[in-house]
């Protein structure tokens, strides 16, 4: 599965951004998938998952009330509604997806990245 994030940018804090991942595979409906970011200097970070049929949803503390994750499986895509933003989720956002058991501590696939610059 390949799987393509979009939709980053150049934002204000308190500014609200979309990110969208597109996979290349109608199995995409069968993962498990997730957003983690990795801001300069630091290692990658979790942020949010949703199961594979989109029943369940986990976030990290720091994004969870500002943060939301869906998932489309018609479309095959994977969103993260971001509002609120702060400079500190200034960060490369990857989008991945599992159907392995140490999920969300490995991935089987990950997307190259989308780049999101908050400004105070």
């Amino acid at each position: 599965v390949q799987l393509q994030a979009s939709g980053g940018g150049l934002v204000q804090a308190g500014d609200s951004l979309r990110l969208s991942c597109a996979a290349s595979e109608r199995t995409f409906s069968t993962y498990n998938v997730g957003w983690f970011r990795q801001a300069p200097g630091k290692e990658r970070e979790f942020v949010a998952r949703i199961s594979w049929n989109g029943a369940s949803t986990v976030y990290a503390e720091s994004v969870k009330g500002r943060f939301t994750i869906s998932r489309d499986n018609v479309k095959n895509t994977l969103y993260l509604q971001m509002n609120k933003l702060a400079p500190e989720d200034t960060a490369v956002y990857y989008c991945a997806a599992s159907r392995g058991s140490l999920w969300p501590f490995s991935a089987d696939y990950w997307g190259q990245g989308t780049q999101v610059t908050v400004s105070s």
